[in-house]
């Protein structure tokens, strides 16, 4: 993956989405309103499914460009097809 992947971009946007989380935690312990964790909550999972998104869309571009132009079209439409579902059902 790494080889195709802005592997930087994703490791900066994972290590936010971490210190997200981590928040949220201090949150909680501070007793702080709900509301505010709960905007928190919604941000870390929007930071979240935009790593999936960047993910599907390299996936796109290489994986199943690339495995097109050398045969076995079927397999690569399958192979895709599974990665947009497991991705759709991230809630």
């Amino acid at each position: 993956m790494e080889q195709y992947m802005d592997s930087a971009n994703l490791h900066r946007r994972l290590r936010k989405i971490a210190g997200q989380v981590n928040a949220i935690d201090r949150m909680v312990d501070e007793d702080l309103p709900c509301e505010d964790i709960l905007l928190q909550v919604n941000a870390a999972k929007a930071a979240l499914h935009k790593v999936g998104q960047i993910m599907l869309e390299k996936h796109l571009e290489q994986c199943i460009k690339g495995g097109m132009e050398h045969g076995d079209a079927e397999r690569i439409i399958a192979d895709f097809s599974k990665a947009v579902e497991r991705f759709s059902n991230i809630k």
